[in-house]
């Protein structure tokens, strides 16, 4: 089974998206009907319920006065058990909802719409299969995922009140279908319309397929992320807010105290994950952030180590050109000089009607050596390959939070099952390191492997997976400092860059962003860092991508003549920018100015940028003419003026951050309390993040992606940690958790992570033991 990212527009933002793949058996019309309602609390049998009961009383749960879950077991199932457990109490709908899109079910909540996100997932999976790995799994590893079922169990038969939408019992199997929690997945590469254009009437062999499908198609989904039309990896230049994150790492000869320092900053969807430490008699000691319904801890640290995952390693997807003919009612591919059978597979889609009722759709679904056919292009069938690791890809998503050392993390990267990401890596060692990517597989360099391929060429096969000494990495580099923003991994550190022409091409998917200037730039030169110092330099305020765009439009002003409309119109607003310096703050009339300026720029040049692959920002950066500038700054000093009744509106009146519900789908209400932010989206180069995907029905804007959980780690003798969260632990508008850190968040300012277990009783709001 593919390895898959889970996408926050199911958990954070809308409820369209996919993210790893596993399933429960298909339901047929009939039982599907009942799935439809609510489901039914799950009657567990007596063992069960003594059982789950048993392993509750073996866990401890310290909750700390920002309501933090601290878990202690005597096992590491146990902390397994108490942790998804915690996760269920501040928020089981979003982890329900997980597991129904994990498991190609979203239709039979949300209705015929997300057939084809269902189809996609379901392009992969059998239950037996998924069963069968259970089974074969190492007994350490059944044991953690017996104890994820029973977690969520015992929430379930402790909690009558809640009423599942559609999973009222988790099996142990089931925690394969989510194996790693990164933001964006690798399956979220096949694009759900042209799916359903391909699947929606019944494909031919040699022929493009044109028409829509009888249902409803999902359009790009919310983060511009569409098929490979325009490019493998191109198209995440065009996120209206980009996934990713910044990691940095600083040794200790550039430290004040000579202790290592770790930054773990994602960009995600806002409450995509919540912030939880595990604790076991068996050594497991992790802290950091968990995506919804996990049992690993996903970016953090233990007392030795600490890791940080930036979206956008190596080139790990491909697509292939299908040369298909039919005979005798059969489809074939070909493969050299033979021709082979398509395999084919009978797949239902139930899916929720009009009327709150169930039908089911059943599509007959493709396969070559190299994947599902996911869709038509220029006469040729394309088929996807990708990663299809699940067990072992949760072996490395657990076995990182238990490592010891770096030879310990070096071993568990070895597993290469990591597909979407690059790790930022420190310890208490004083070590740091830098992997870019890790399931890289192994492949002829003369392709151009951003394009799709020909299917029946043998030189495009895969030929294994790189080790990770032939990919680029680096370990205690001499500039003494690593970072990444989700760009090439070319710069970022310094005097010890490597060399990128050594590597073949598709060892990176991204180019250089403008996080990655503004973070070299205030990490070079670093000496006597402390803690708090990296901190301020991670919310640096400086916005790099206008460097080049504010000195061009004052040059285009500059050069009209007296008379030209523009001059007079736009003279205020130029002299505001000639004066700026590039940085944003709460007070500053300029950064309005120039965030409505550039997202102007960015809208009426976005098919541009597309048709010649280049990332929107750099386009306007270098593509537009003087006109194209003049007007676009016209236009939003119009914007601005309608909406807030003057340009010259300070930004924190306009850039807020608001949590006004529990709801998957936020809406706001510029009626509302809020609170200002000055950091801005990661498209401008702020290093923190701060942006809207959702569509904007207000006139402020309302970030709802960005700096989520953020966390800044010191290993000295003892680790120290200091981290925010987006609002607030709790998703329960009810809870004095749900939005406590929201000021604080807004102001970039964090608070002391609670690690030990001494200074977790100073602060401790509850103790208790799961079910109680």
């Amino acid at each position: 089974m593919p390895h898959f990212r889970l996408h926050s527009r199911l958990i954070a933002s809308t409820v369209l998206g996919c993210a790893s793949l596993a399933a429960l058996p298909l339901a047929s019309p009939a039982r599907a009907a009942t799935a439809a309602a609510p489901a039914k609390a799950a009657a567990f049998d007596a063992a069960a319920l003594a059982r789950m009961k048993a392993t509750a009383q073996r866990v401890t749960i310290l909750r700390d006065k920002w309501g933090i879950p601290h878990v202690f077991g005597k096992t590491d199932a146990d902390a397994v058990f108490g942790m998804v457990y915690a996760q269920a109490e501040d928020d089981f709908n979003r982890i329900e909802l997980n597991y129904i899109n994990a498991m190609g079910r979203l239709a039979e909540v949300e209705g015929e719409k997300e057939i084809w996100t269902d189809l996609r997932m379901k392009l992969y999976i059998d239950p037996a299969e998924l069963k069968a790995k259970y089974a074969d799994s190492p007994a350490w590893l059944q044991q953690l995922m017996n104890a994820w079922a029973d977690g969520l169990n015992w929430y379930l038969a402790s909690h009558p009140q809640v009423k599942p939408k559609l999973l009222a019992r988790f099996e142990p199997w089931m925690a394969l279908s989510f194996s790693e929690g990164s933001i964006g997945g690798d399956i979220e590469e096949i694009d759900t319309k042209r799916l359903g254009e391909f699947y929606g009437k019944a494909p031919q062999a040699g022929a493009p397929q044109t028409g829509a499908p009888a249902v409803a198609l999902a359009a790009l989904d919310a983060n511009g992320l569409g098929s490979k039309e325009f490019g493998k990896g191109f198209d995440k230049g065009f996120d209206k807010e980009p996934t990713g994150s910044n990691g940095f790492a600083i040794a200790p000869k550039l430290t004040a105290d000579g202790h290592p320092l770790l930054m773990i900053n994602p960009h995600t969807s806002f409450y995509f994950r919540p912030e939880v430490h595990m604790v076991s008699d068996e050594g497991l000691d992790a802290y950091g952030a968990v995506t919804w319904g996990q049992f690993f801890i996903y970016q953090g640290f233990n007392d030795r180590i600490g890791w940080m995952h930036t979206s956008g390693g190596g080139d790990v997807i491909d697509e292939y050109l299908e040369t298909v003919v039919e005979k005798g009612g059969k489809f074939f591919y070909k493969f050299g000089d033979q021709l082979k059978p398509v395999r084919e597979k009978r797949i239902a889609l139930p899916y929720r009607t009009a009327n709150g009722g169930m039908a089911t759709r059943t599509v007959t679904a493709y396969y070559t050596q190299h994947g599902p056919v996911i869709r038509s292009e220029g006469g040729k069938w394309v088929s996807i390959r990708m990663m299809d690791d699940p067990m072992h890809a949760l072996m490395q998503s657990y076995g990182r939070t238990k490592a010891r050392n770096y030879a310990d993390f070096y071993k568990v990267m070895q597993l290469r099952t990591n597909s979407s990401n690059n790790t930022v890596y420190a310890d208490a060692d004083g070590n740091i390191a830098y992997f870019h990517g890790n399931f890289i597989p192994r492949r002829d360099p003369r392709f151009d492997w951003t394009r799709p391929v020909d299917g029946s060429d043998p030189a495009t096969e895969w030929k294994g997976l790189h080790e990770i000494k032939e990919t680029i990495t680096l370990f205690n580099p001499a500039s003494g400092y690593i970072s990444n923003t989700n760009n090439w991994p070319c710069t970022g550190f310094g005097a010890s860059n490597p060399d990128c022409s050594t590597y073949p091409a598709y060892m990176w998917s991204l180019p250089q962003n403008a996080r990655g200037i503004h973070a070299e730039r205030v990490l070079q030169g670093t000496k006597d860092l402390t803690l708090d110092g990296l901190i301020a330099k991670s919310y640096d305020s400086y916005l790099t991508a206008f460097e080049p765009l504010v000195p061009a439009v004052v040059r285009d002003w500059d050069a009209l003549p007296a008379g030209d409309a523009l001059k007079g119109r736009l003279a205020a607003q130029v002299a505001a920018l000639r004066a700026w310096d590039l940085r944003f703050a709460l007070d500053s009339v300029p950064t309005s100015l120039a965030v409505y300026w550039g997202q102007d720029m960015v809208k009426a040049a976005a098919e541009r940028a597309r048709a010649k692959r280049v990332p929107v920002v750099d386009f306007i950066q270098t593509s537009l003419s003087p006109q194209e500038r003049l007007d676009a700054l016209a236009r939003a000093s119009d914007k601005l003026q309608a909406d807030f009744g003057s340009w010259k509106t300070p930004w924190g009146e306009i850039n807020r951050f608001q949590r006004a519900s529990g709801d998957v789908q936020q809406r706001y209400d510029d009626a509302k309390p809020s609170w200002p932010v000055a950091f801005t989206s990661a498209n401008w180069g702020s290093l923190a993040s701060f942006g809207m995907v959702a569509k904007q029905t207000t006139k402020r804007i309302y970030g709802d992606r960005g700096n989520s959980f953020v966390a800044a780690v010191e290993f000295g003798p003892r680790v120290r940690a200091k981290s925010i969260l987006a609002g607030g632990q709790s998703s329960d508008p009810r809870s004095p958790h749900f939005a406590d850190q929201a000021e604080m968040y807004s102001r970039g300012e964090f608070k002391d992570v609670l690690f030990y277990k001494e200074d977790i009783e100073k602060y401790l709001e509850r103790k208790y033991h799961p079910g109680e």
